[in-house]
């Protein structure tokens, strides 16, 4: 692989005495899908608040098209970004989460544009303009001024897809977008997910959809205990795992 635009080198992270990421080493293409599958508890979740910065790791390092997140090096030696500067990196990695967290004072279109105008400086009638855009793409077009409790999840998490979007990031984190909906709902998510991964945006998704990183994913990672145990092509590492912690972890959950 050359020049990737994520790579994760011996990242270590724990919470106390607990080591919740072991040595993790990961490379991902621009333009990749990569699913990262596994059971509670293995570090998905955690991996992904490494790369955006919002847990410091240990040790190790992880760049973004080149720039370490989180630090800036003078010489051999790391120094954490200040909150501005890490607010201007993270404009790099968009993040959505389980859980939505919309600010329920504000319309699906207010939550959209609060970054762009916040962030990045943009004009009220740019950014407006830009959050209508993406809620068309989301196919919310007729929902710009409703307040998250007027929505379902389902709109909700694709409100927060288009807020994510609105900073233009190179690379796209998804922690498990699905699991707190409705079964009915999910459907809606995940094709705004593939209509994502046919334009080319690199994807980093913590999910439980098996089949969703059949079909879409270009790699399947399947972490364990803060490592990772496996990954390759997805139908491959999937039908025909060759590591007893993956046979373990899918024996359960196909």
């Amino acid at each position: 692989m050359s020049d990737p635009i994520l790579r994760l080198q011996g990242v270590c992270k724990s919470f106390g005495a607990q080591r919740v990421l072991n040595d993790v080493n990961l490379d991902v293409a621009r333009g990749e899908v990569v699913c990262i599958l596994g059971r509670s508890g293995a570090g998905k979740s955690t991996l992904l608040r490494c790369i955006n910065h919002l847990e410091s790791i240990d040790s190790g390092r992880i760049t973004v098209d080149g720039q370490i997140m989180g630090y800036r090096a003078r010489g051999h030696v790391l120094h954490e970004l200040g909150e501005a500067a890490l607010a201007r990196q993270r404009l790099a990695v968009g993040m959505v989460f389980q859980q939505f967290n919309l600010f329920a004072h504000m319309t699906a279109l207010e939550n959209v544009v609060e970054a762009p105008r916040g962030v990045l400086r943009m004009a009220r009638g740019d950014a407006e303009d830009l959050g209508r855009a993406l809620l068309r793409r989301v196919g919310l077009a007729d929902r710009c001024d409703a307040y998250p409790s007027e929505l379902s999840g389902g709109q909700c998490q694709r409100v927060a897809i288009a807020r994510a979007l609105a900073m233009k990031p190179k690379v796209m984190l998804f922690d498990e977008p699905t699991s707190a909906l409705d079964p009915e709902l999910v459907g809606e998510v995940l094709d705004q997910m593939r209509d994502l991964a046919k334009e080319g945006m690199t994807m980093i998704v913590v999910t439980h959809e098996i089949g969703f990183a059949r079909e879409v994913a270009d790699r399947a990672v399947i972490m364990d205990e803060g490592l990772i145990v496996e990954e390759g092509e997805p139908r491959a590492t999937l039908a025909n795992p060759q590591t007893d912690r993956a046979r373990a972890f899918l024996a359960r959950v196909l």
